[in-house]
């Protein structure tokens, strides 16, 4: 459920204008986040709408939702195949319904996977999902009600952590046992680290990733996946100003905190903190509200939460300094604030050591 895209900071005059270019027919009702206003009187705030008659452009769904998976791995034995001539990795994976990744990790295959025949590889055993065109880490782990992190570990899949169709990924064990379809996608938590490496459509063989949409205007497709900068250009800055009331690490209470929190009234505007592209833009993780993720390039990520309205869409290039959504209460935030992550790779690093002295 992938939020709508809020204009509440345009002059109407203008959004009608762009709404204007939008091909026609009927649209569904955009999602819209709770926008404040704030009036202070103790510790209470009076809310209201900022948005409201004003149009809002579409977005496209997340695409673990527009694809979503079919559990129907097949589960296969441990067996020794004999290398023939004309073999290749993949046709041999093909034959066994083994993953060709799998059986050159256990048979200490390195690039470019050389085979020669009589060669004798052992076929490891285990559950091997075939992953059809479109088809997302994000959904695949769903569907089998395994924490993404899982299938990573288990295929030792690394970044850009993009899938290709007809690649065959090994699927752990659900310590759970048995479940319905229902059950599964019930149980399972999406969480930024399965955003940043599991949320791109797989690539088909000799596609390459589709370049960043230039303004919010022109929605990428779900089953796109969007190229993202090779390197980071310039130094970050601040994404607000405010009060610093949350730190990066353990809270008081041993609660793990991924970012900082940084209290800002409502309706201020959140900065990109460096060039970069929009990975996503939604509400999917409950904590977090209306969230923005940037990827700038060299592993570095930034993340924006708690937001009131979303400026920007997934595919999208944007410029330091650009508003890419504004500041909110949504989530589980104690107060309008920003929640402000930054990542290298899949490792969370403190912002105040990356950002520059007040």
């Amino acid at each position: 459920m992938g939020a709508g895209i809020g204009y509440g900071v345009a002059p109407l005059a203008a959004l009608l204008l762009v709404g204007a270019c939008i091909p026609g027919g009927d649209r569904p009702e955009p999602r819209r986040y709770p926008d404040y206003n704030e009036s202070q009187s103790g510790d209470t705030y009076e809310r209201h709408r900022l948005d409201e008659g004003v149009q809002q452009l579409p977005s496209a769904p997340p695409a673990w939702q527009a694809r979503p998976v079919t559990a129907d791995a097949r589960s296969i034995g441990a067996t020794i195949y004999i290398v023939r001539s004309g073999d290749t990795l993949r046709g041999i994976a093909d034959r066994t319904g083994s993953g060709s990744e799998a059986i050159a990790r256990a048979n200490g295959m390195r690039p470019p996977y050389l085979i020669r025949p009589g060669q004798q590889l052992e076929i490891p055993a285990g559950r091997y999902h075939l992953v059809r065109a479109g088809e997302t880490g994000i959904a695949i782990a769903r569907a089998y009600g395994i924490d993404w992190s899982r299938i990573i570990a288990a295929n030792d899949l690394s970044e850009p952590y993009v899938l290709r169709v007809g690649m065959r990924v090994l699927i752990p064990s659900a310590s759970s046992g048995k479940a319905s379809i229902e059950e599964r996608a019930a149980a399972f938590r999406l969480d930024v680290d399965d955003i940043l490496t599991g949320g791109e459509p797989a690539l088909a063989a000799h596609q390459r990733p589709a370049r960043p949409a230039p303004s919010s205007g022109r929605v990428l497709p779900s089953n796109a996946a969007i190229a993202e900068p090779a390197r980071l250009r310039g130094a970050f800055a601040w994404p607000v100003h405010g009060r610093l009331v949350g730190r990066f690490g353990p809270g008081a209470s041993g609660e793990k905190n991924n970012g900082i929190k940084i209290a800002v009234p409502v309706d201020t505007p959140i900065l990109a903190a460096a060039d970069g592209v929009v990975a996503y833009a939604g509400d999917e993780i409950a904590a977090l509200g209306g969230l923005v993720i940037l990827k700038h390039g060299d592993g570095w990520t930034t993340v924006y939460g708690h937001a009131s309205q979303l400026l920007v869409q997934r595919g999208q290039a944007v410029k330091k300094g650009q508003t890419v959504a504004m500041s909110g209460d949504s989530g589980f935030a104690d107060r309008p604030e920003l929640h402000f992550e930054m990542r290298k790779g899949r490792t969370p690093v403190d912002p105040l050591g990356q950002l520059p002295g007040p």
